[in-house]
């Protein structure tokens, strides 16, 4: 299915979270293209477990919303798609203020399946990395 959908940028993207989960987790889209979609978090006390580190939720929550935004660039107008499995490593804490960057990039686009790998740094550091299968849906009829 190799679609590339150029429509699905960094700024429709923003527009689209306006109010949803990602937004309100303090998720902020970076850059979108066909090879690699990076956002970002600046950590706070939102994200945070009671230990005062990052909360696998927020791990998650930032990662899968970056694998989301490249599956979307890849999927043809009015397509759709499900989370149906997730892998994440944590590799080292995040604390308040660290700026979190998420790197998605494709590793499957097929027909029915896509499988997307995302990678977290803080500054140069890899410090989470998540593997997420999509299930593809059809537009309904």
């Amino acid at each position: 299915m190799s679609t590339s959908n150029p429509e699905v940028t960094a700024e429709a993207i923003q527009g689209r979270i306006d109010g949803s989960f990602p937004a309100d987790m303090g998720v902020e889209p970076l850059e979108l293209t066909d090879e690699h979609c990076r956002g970002r978090i600046v950590v706070d006390d939102r994200h945070l477990h009671p230990g005062r580190l990052v909360h696998g939720g927020a791990w998650v929550a930032l990662a899968d919303s970056v694998a989301a935004w490249q599956t979307f660039r890849h999927l043809p107008s009015g397509y759709d798609f499900t989370t149906i499995e997730m892998k994440l490593n944590v590799l080292a804490g995040g604390r308040p203020g660290d700026e979190l960057i998420a790197t998605a990039e494709p590793l499957h686009a097929g027909r029915t399946t896509h499988v997307v790998e995302v990678r977290v740094h803080r500054d140069e550091r890899l410090v989470a990395n998540l593997l997420v299968t999509q299930l593809v849906l059809a537009p309904e009829v």
